[in-house]
């Protein structure tokens, strides 16, 4: 059964008379606190908030003076007390509360400013457990949601990027607030203690080794608002969840104008495909289209692996987005500015090669400060209408993988770097994923398609277009290695790559005509790899 309401309307502007001021944050407190002093709020205020407001000489109470009580608990206990939380929680035109606070000597707080314990910050330094868990705020999350709650009466600020407008706001209305402004600002603050107690819960979860809590929650900050979303009649913004996983998310942008929804969304898939490539081994480029790669490439060098990259399938390149395992050289820049493309992103970039850059004025370049780690255990989600879809992260590497040959001949050694690359590779390729690979770049990729049969055609009729292009005699799939997401279902998938020219093939394994597809492997003396494990993307 619901709580009884009282239907008391609220007023519409609140003179702001008393504040109380607790914050972990100081940013802008000082500035802030002196402009409400001079407007003839009263100062309230606790701990190292109070000792900061008085040393820069304004005049502040503790909150002990309207507790009668001091803190204690190391801080534990300082505001949670009947004095402060009828002062918030208090409706001034009900008959019954006000007399409450008379009779208990409650006077009323106008305006309540805090932000909270750096739990989120705390946790992601890798502190220890205890410390983690005195980094949790109660008082705080107490007194905002009292004050949102009771928005007819009190306004509560948890962001110091807000100080200005809340300032600006009492000048424009002689010292008062109104009601849309307050409600606005409770809004924000419900927003910021949910994003927080998702932090707090996710943590738990994670630290008990929970995969599935009963109650689970997602939180995050806004970072921008986009001018549309994947099309143009769709509104979008960007929030950040406070992973420190380097990427698009984390990124700093050197230059080129705002990135878009479908930016953000192939950039990232982009970054988290090169991330398989060990830098310290070879160069890595990975060119995204639509979320899926159109070309990827190891070498010596970007320059070289570009260049490999680029000459999969160079019509869907324009347009894209290039990533790349290691900084940003000039060679590379100046080879990657040469075609038409939307975003750079790289764990780093030469003066040099961003200067190239920035000759593009739209080109937007992107800068990480490290990769991805491709083993890194993580969490997805994706939204379904009435419920979100919650997975860990596919962070299985074909490195690790017990690979096991099932046909009489077993691929070469250059085969197999190949069958390797490849698969890395189609981890990353919305399924049906085929991945057609030669000399340590894509020949052809066949994606999303619903038959896979139908992909291995696709990836071998882009392969020889590609070759079209080049001046080629045959296409690159002649002499290549496929590999494929899952299992072939039928021997028809597996022709047509043997068609295309393949000589050795790598997938998971696990159909029920696994002998009928090792038999037609036999029979055109193809070298086939089990990996025992599947990599579907949609």
């Amino acid at each position: 059964m619901a709580v009884p309401t009282k239907n008391i309307p609220a007023p519409d502007l609140v003179p702001v008379r008393r504040a109380l001021l607790s914050v972990f944050d100081k940013t802008g407190l000082v500035d802030f606190a002196k402009a409400l002093a001079a407007s003839g709020v009263e100062l309230v205020s606790t701990g190292g908030t109070a000792k900061t407001i008085a040393e820069a000489g304004l005049a502040v109470r503790d909150v002990s003076e309207l507790t009668g009580f001091p803190e204690i608990m190391d801080g534990r206990v300082k505001t949670l007390h009947p004095s402060v939380h009828g002062a918030l929680l208090g409706i001034r035109d009900d008959a019954e509360h006000a007399k409450a606070m008379r009779d208990h000597h409650i006077e009323p707080i106008d305006l309540v400013v805090s932000n909270l314990y750096p739990f989120e910050e705390v946790r992601r330094s890798g502190a220890g457990y205890a410390s983690i868990v005195e980094n949790i705020d109660i008082g705080g999350p107490a007194m905002i949601r009292a004050s949102a709650k009771n928005h007819a009466y009190v306004a509560i600020v948890t962001d110091p990027a807000d100080y200005a407008s809340v300032i600006n706001a009492l000048e424009m209305n002689l010292g008062s607030l109104s009601l849309d402004f307050r409600k606005k600002l409770a809004a924000k603050a419900f927003a910021r203690t949910a994003t927080y107690d998702a932090a707090i819960s996710g943590w738990f979860a994670e630290e008990l080794q929970i995969e599935h809590p009963t109650w689970r929650a997602f939180g995050g900050r806004l970072d921008q608002v986009m001018r549309y979303g994947e099309n143009p009649h769709q509104n979008a913004g960007f929030y950040l969840s406070g992973d420190k996983r380097p990427g698009v998310a984390t990124a700093k942008q050197l230059q080129g104008k705002q990135l878009s929804y479908n930016n953000i969304n192939d950039t990232d898939a982009a970054f988290e495909l090169v991330g398989e490539f060990d830098p310290a081994r070879s160069a890595a480029i990975a060119i995204i289209k639509h979320a899926n790669p159109c070309g990827v490439a190891e070498g010596q060098t970007l320059k070289a692996a570009y260049t490999k990259a680029l000459a999969c399938d160079p019509v869907s390149a324009f347009g894209g987005i290039v990533a790349m395992n290691r900084i940003l050289d000039a060679e590379a820049a100046e080879e990657i500015v040469k075609t038409f493309t939307e975003v750079i992103i790289a764990p780093d970039a030469t003066e040099e090669a961003a200067a190239i850059v920035a000759a593009k004025k739209n080109l937007r370049l992107l800068v990480t400060g490290g990769l991805p780690d491709p083993r890194a255990a993580g969490t997805t989600v994706k939204s379904v209408a009435g419920g979100l879809l919650v997975q860990s992260r596919d962070n299985a590497v074909v490195d690790d993988l017990e690979l096991k040959v099932v046909t009489k001949r077993a691929p070469t050694p250059a085969e197999l770097a190949d069958l390797k690359f490849a698969f890395r590779v189609a981890k990353h390729v919305k399924s049906n994923a085929i991945v057609y690979a030669r000399d340590g770049a894509t020949v052809g990729i066949g994606a999303g398609q619903m038959s896979r049969v139908d992909s291995s055609r696709i990836a071998a009729r882009k392969a020889l277009d590609a070759a079209g292009i080049a001046g080629l005699a045959a296409p690159l799939t002649k002499g290549s290695v496929v590999a494929s997401d899952a299992f072939f279902p039928f021997a028809d998938g597996l022709l047509s790559a043997i068609e295309a020219g393949a000589t050795a093939v790598i997938q998971p394994g696990g159909s029920m005509r696994d002998d009928d597809v090792i038999a037609a492997a036999d029979e055109h003396g193809i070298a086939m790899v089990f990996t025992g494990v599947r990599h579907f993307r949609h």
